[in-house]
């Protein structure tokens, strides 16, 4: 399968596996379960289409449940962002400046973890759209408005 998804989409592999803590399964499957990914308009329907989006459920003043992750895409995908998130927490610099942010508000260690698996796949969506290899450390000079 390996070998499959390198003749097929290469360029695509080389680009996902640069980031630190993908390694070539969880490339492999990215690539396979989301058809190369080029059909996603935004970071954030991708992240729903894995299920790592998170979710918050309110109506006005009555209904306030504990946001969760929606839990709606592909699971073995969901476990393999999961288990690349540890090694991302000790070789990504920006998923580790964002994993100790969340401890030092008091995030339990599953929930920063899930959290840093959905930056891995806003990672992941700007590499694909961007067509570029992952740099660490890479700060974006998008300007916001005030």
């Amino acid at each position: 399968m390996l070998s499959i998804t390198k003749e097929n989409y290469n360029e695509l592999y080389k680009q996902i596996s640069s980031i630190k803590g993908i390694g070539d399964k969880t490339a492999m499957e990215l690539i396979v379960s989301t058809g190369g990914g080029s059909h996603f308009q935004s970071a954030k329907q991708f992240s729903k289409y894995v299920g790592l989006a998170p979710i918050y459920e309110h109506s006005g003043s009555s209904v306030r449940k504990k946001g969760h992750i929606n839990r709606h895409g592909n699971p073995q995908l969901r476990s393999l962002l999961y288990m690349s998130s540890w090694p991302a927490i000790r070789f990504n610099k920006s998923c580790k400046a964002f994993y100790e942010r969340l401890k030092e508000r008091g995030k339990p260690g599953k929930v920063a973890l899930i959290a840093v698996a959905n930056k891995l796949i806003r990672q992941v969506f700007a590499i694909m759209r961007g067509n570029t290899l992952y740099v660490d450390g890479y700060i974006s000079k998008l300007k916001v408005n005030p």
